[in-house]
């Protein structure tokens, strides 16, 4: 199996590309937006869960020797 990175530039190109009435600057606003909550989400130590797509945690572990 094969796994392909996708950044956050390329999944903007894709999301505009499949929403032909939203503009890219609209969908790059709202990817931010949806990628800044997340941050602030996981900085409270809570967690995110995409129902069919998976969930987002942190997990603290103790520095290595």
């Amino acid at each position: 199996m094969t796994t392909t990175a996708l950044n956050k530039s390329d999944l903007i190109e894709r999301i505009a590309a499949k929403q032909i009435n939203v503009t890219e600057a609209t969908v790059e606003d709202a990817v931010k937006t949806m990628i800044d909550q997340m941050i602030g989400t996981l900085a409270t130590n809570n967690r995110i869960e995409i129902r069919g797509f998976g969930s987002f945690a942190l997990h603290h572990r103790e520095p290595r020797v």
